[in-house]
C-alpha cells in the first residue's frame, strides 16, 4: 500500500522539477533581452559591463537548461543571452543621439502593428483553412486580390467600407477556386495553392493596367480612417495605440474572435474533427466538404483583408506585387504559431517587429537596415524549417478527403 504514495510523490516532484526548469529556460530568455534593454532609450546604460555580466547569467541559466533535458528552450536562452550581450556592446558604442532617434518604444510599437497587421488576417486565414485539414499556400494570392480589389471597389462604391467588401469577395472567390481543386478534384494542395497565386498575379495586373493604365490609381481615393483615442497620457501604450487605423483594430479584434470560434463552438469543433479525422467527423454526420469549403472561402476572406489594409489603409493606392512575399510570411507565421490563432498574432508582431525596426536603422547605416528587411523571410525559413518547438499541424493537414 505504501508504494502508491511514493510513486505518486515521485510523480508530483518530477512535475516540478520539470515546471522549474522551464522557468528557468525562459527566465534565461529574459535576461539575455533584459542585458540589450539595459543599454537602449530610456535607461540608456552606457558601460557594457552591467549588460555583459546579465548575458552570462543568461548564457549560464541556458547551459543549466539543457542539462536538464529541455534543449530547444536552453539553447533559445543561450542565444538570447550572446545576442543581448553583442547588441548591448554594439549600443553602448553607438551615440545616444542615434539611440534615441531609433528606438522610440512607442513609434516602434505603432509601426509594429501596421506592419503586423496584414500578415495577422493572412495568419488568421491560414488557421482557418488548416484547422479543416486544407493547406493553403495560395494566401499570397488572395491578399494581392484584396488588395487591388479592396482599392478598386473605394474607388468605384467611393467609400472605404465598400472596398473592404469587395476585397473580401474577391479573395473568397479565390479560396472557393482553391477549394473546388483541393477538395472536390483532391489535387494536390500546394500546386493547387502555387497555380492561385500566379493566377491572381495574372488577373490582378491586367485588371489594374487596363483599368487604370500606366499612371496607376489616382489620388484621393477613400482610405479607410485612423481612430483617435484620448489615451495619450497612459505611459508607452497611449502614443502607441493613440492613431492606429480601424482595420489595425479590425485584426486584434478577430485574433480573440476567431480563437473562441475554433474552440468554444460547436461550428469550432466540427472544423477540429474535419482537420483531425474527417472520416471519424463524417461518420457523426458532419459533412467534410462543406466544412473545407466554407474554410477555405472564409480563409480567403480573411487574407483579402489584409491586402485591402494595404491597399487602403497603409499605402493608400495599389501597385503590381504590392503583398511581395506577406502571404508566405503569413504562412510561416500560423507554423510559429503552432495553428493558433493567438500564437499567429505573436508571431506576425515578431515579423512586424523586425520591419518597423529595420526601417529605422538608416541612422546608423542604410546597408545594415536593408540588411535586417530580410529579416522576417529568415525567420519564415526557419519556421518552414520547423526549427522553433515541435510544431505539429493536424493530423489531416494536406490530405485529401474520399467519401465512401
Amino acid at each position: 500500500m505504501s508504494a502508491a504514495p511514493a510513486a505518486l510523490s515521485r510523480g508530483v516532484g518530477r512535475a516540478r522539477s520539470a515546471e522549474r526548469t522551464t522557468w528557468s529556460g525562459w527566465g534565461g530568455v529574459a535576461l539575455g533581452v533584459l542585458a540589450w534593454y539595459l543599454t537602449l532609450p530610456p535607461l540608456l546604460v552606457r558601460s557594457p559591463l552591467p549588460s555583459i555580466l546579465v548575458a552570462v547569467a543568461a548564457i549560464g541559466v541556458g547551459a543549466w537548461t539543457v542539462a536538464q533535458g529541455r534543449k530547444r528552450l536552453g539553447w533559445s536562452a543561450v542565444v538570447a543571452g550572446v545576442v543581448g550581450g553583442a547588441g548591448a556592446i554594439a549600443a553602448t558604442q553607438s551615440g545616444v543621439a542615434n539611440l534615441e532617434d531609433v528606438v522610440v518604444w512607442s513609434a516602434l510599437a505603432a509601426a509594429m502593428l501596421r506592419f503586423a497587421t496584414p500578415l495577422t488576417f493572412g495568419a488568421l486565414g491560414g488557421v482557418v483553412s488548416e484547422r479543416s485539414g486544407v493547406v493553403n499556400i495560395g494566401l499570397e494570392g488572395m491578399m494581392l486580390m484584396g488588395a487591388f480589389f479592396g482599392i478598386w471597389g473605394a474607388d468605384v462604391t467611393g467609400g472605404w467600407f465598400g472596398g473592404l467588401i469587395i476585397g473580401m469577395l474577391a479573395g473568397g472567390l479565390l479560396g472557393l477556386v482553391h477549394a473546388v481543386f483541393a477538395v472536390s478534384l483532391r489535387a494536390d494542395q500546394i500546386v493547387s495553392g502555387t497555380a492561385i497565386n500566379l493566377l491572381a498575379l495574372g488577373i490582378t495586373g491586367y485588371v489594374f493596367l487596363s483599368t487604370y493604365g500606366a499612371e496607376g490609381t489616382p489620388d484621393g481615393l477613400p482610405e479607410a480612417p485612423d481612430l483617435a483615442l484620448p489615451i495619450d497620457w497612459i505611459p508607452f501604450f497611449g502614443p502607441a495605440l493613440a492613431n492606429l487605423n480601424v482595420l489595425v483594430w479590425l485584426s486584434l479584434i478577430l485574433v480573440p474572435v476567431t480563437w473562441l470560434v475554433i474552440f468554444r463552438t460547436t461550428i469550432g469543433l466540427r472544423l477540429r474533427s474535419v482537420g483531425e479525422n474527417p472520416r471519424a467527423a463524417a461518420t457523426v454526420g458532419i459533412s467534410v466538404y462543406r466544412v473545407r469549403y466554407l474554410a477555405v472561402v472564409a480563409s480567403g476572406m480573411l487574407a483579402a483583408m489584409g491586402g485591402a489594409f494595404l491597399s487602403i489603409g497603409f499605402v493608400h493606392s495599389f501597385n503590381q506585387s504590392m503583398t511581395a512575399g506577406r502571404g508566405f510570411i503569413a504562412l510561416a507565421a500560423v507554423i510559429f504559431g503552432k495553428w493558433r490563432p493567438g500564437g499567429a498574432l505573436a508571431a506576425a508582431l515578431l515579423f512586424g517587429f523586425s520591419s518597423a525596426l529595420a526601417q529605422r536603422l538608416t541612422v546608423f547605416s542604410e546597408s545594415g537596415a536593408t540588411l535586417l528587411q530580410a529579416l522576417p523571410y529568415v525567420l519564415t525559413l526557419i519556421a518552414v524549417a520547423g526549427l522553433v518547438g515541435r510544431s505539429t499541424p493536424p493530423a489531416a493537414d494536406g490530405v485529401p478527403y474520399t467519401k465512401e
